[in-house]
């Protein structure tokens, strides 16, 4: 028993402080990748675990990124029954005066009445600023109560690091956000069934309204459009959102999918260059398509814990059956690790148990402890470890030890100790008085005689 229980112990031990020459060569292989933008993040939004982060942390200007917030406070207004997307709006004169006409637009005009759901296509595919000015007055009656609805929810979401001044990402030296805010705003609004059919769409016709004819609208998201070029078209790519002014840069969020699994990633502060043969580079596409290539090449989903794995033998006391128990996962845990990663090697496991043994009687799937998995400084993931099968209790060794803790309670020790004082203090009064009541013995030398005759 004892043999086992130092085997297990030592299995546990030695692959928490051990890490493989393959592990090592993983963690260097995924730092090698350089992306060219002020800041990049890659994630996989099942698990929330991030595969590349570069500055994901730096305040940056968002431009029309901003979108996503803003669709999302429309598309929750949706769900909390506050406007419909049939419901048609009109264009205040405000909403369509306080941006620059040179910024994108879908020539909406004043007193011009549209859906929500034509209007939302709008901002999401061709990034009309003033199109979201007109949802902002129907949610939050202006756009400074919207805008402050912004932050709110923002900050709601566990954005730390963002603060909006507007409702579409026009520059603005107190407008900004970072790639893990963005990030975490871009899971929230993936969360309703009505944003991805928008962020993903290539095209949009908008009806005839009052005040003009039907228009077409095309994806500036050339990740997944062919309209103007096909030169970024990224087979799997299926949104999300595109920003660009002179402050910010090129900014990106995309999605993608490849055999089932899918990533987001986000891109800020790319640049457009010129090559010497004269074609112009949006370096948000390229790099993004950098990034989908290699987090699909380089990881994969795998299984890091099984659930029946034989973890370790826990020592069990109070039973004649069995002096050991085997514990076993409660769940199995799926994780994307590199692909040049051995789960069974390379992934750090650490046992801690309930006790260093485990009285009798133990139910089968009983608690008897917990296994983290890790590498490096990343935690994967904590789960239970079970026992494998029922272990019933001694009576004899049951009563023994419920004795031994009788007699161990200081109570019944100084009581024991005061009953032993108690007899030992009555035999001594007892030798003591029975001396007492001794006749004295006769005098040496002395005769008797049985005559008691008067003496001549």
């Amino acid at each position: 028993m004892k043999t086992r229980r130092f085997f297990s112990l030592f299995f546990c031990v030695l692959i928490a402080l051990s890490l493989s020459e393959a592990a090592l060569a993983a963690k260097d292989d995924t730092g090698d990748l350089d992306v060219e933008a002020k800041a990049a993040l890659l994630a996989d939004p099942e698990t929330g675990e991030i595969l590349y982060a570069r500055n994901i942390h730096e305040r940056l200007y968002p431009a029309s990124l901003t979108k996503v917030m803003t669709t999302l406070l429309v598309l929750e207004a949706v769900d909390d029954g506050r406007l419909s997307m049939d419901q048609v709006l009109t264009a205040s004169q405000e909403a369509i005066e306080l941006v620059p006409a040179d910024g994108s637009n879908a020539g909406i005009k004043i007193g011009e009445e549209m859906k929500v759901e034509d209007l939302l296509y709008c901002v999401m595919l061709v990034s009309a600023n003033e199109g979201c000015n007109i949802l902002a007055e129907a949610v939050s009656g202006s756009v400074d109560a919207f805008v402050e609805d912004m932050n709110e929810r923002a900050a709601a979401i566990g954005c730390e690091d963002t603060h909006f001044v507007n409702t579409n990402g026009m520059p603005d030296v107190n407008h900004y956000t970072t790639a893990w805010d963005l990030y975490r705003i871009t899971l929230e609004a993936r969360k309703h069934p009505d944003f991805m059919p928008l962020a993903g769409s290539i095209y949009h016709e908008v009806p005839a309204t009052n005040l003009s004819d039907a228009r077409k609208l095309y994806t500036t998201n050339y990740l997944i459009s062919t309209y103007r070029t096909d030169y970024y078209r990224y087979p799997g790519a299926d949104g999300i959102k595109t920003g660009s002014t002179s402050d910010a840069g090129y900014c990106l969020i995309a999605s993608a999918t490849r055999s089932g699994r899918s990533l987001v990633s986000v891109v800020l502060g790319a640049e457009r260059i010129k090559e010497e043969d004269g074609t112009t580079i949006t370096k948000s596409f390229t790099e993004t398509k950098k990034l989908f290539d290699w987090g699909f090449d380089t990881f994969s989903r795998q299984v890091i814990l099984g659930k029946g794995e034989s973890i370790a033998e826990v020592p069990v006391t109070l039973s004649q059956e069995v002096n050991y128990v085997k514990v076993h996962p409660a769940r199995e845990v799926e994780r994307l690790i590199p692909n040049n990663m051995d789960p069974a090697l390379d992934i750090q496991r650490e046992c801690t148990f309930v006790s260093e043994s485990v009285e009798a009687p133990i139910q089968r799937g009983q608690v008897l402890g917990q296994i983290t998995l890790s590498y490096g400084d990343k935690v994967y993931d904590t789960v239970n470890l079970l026992a494998d099968s029922d272990v019933s209790a001694s009576r004899l060794l049951v009563f023994q030890r419920d004795v031994m803790l009788f007699l161990q309670k200081p109570a019944v020790r100084y009581s024991a100790a005061g009953a032993v004082g108690l007899v030992v203090m009555i035999a001594v009064l007892r030798l003591f008085f029975r001396s007492k009541r001794r006749k004295p013995k006769s005098r040496s030398g002395a005769r008797s005689s049985g005559y008691r005759g008067r003496r001549r």
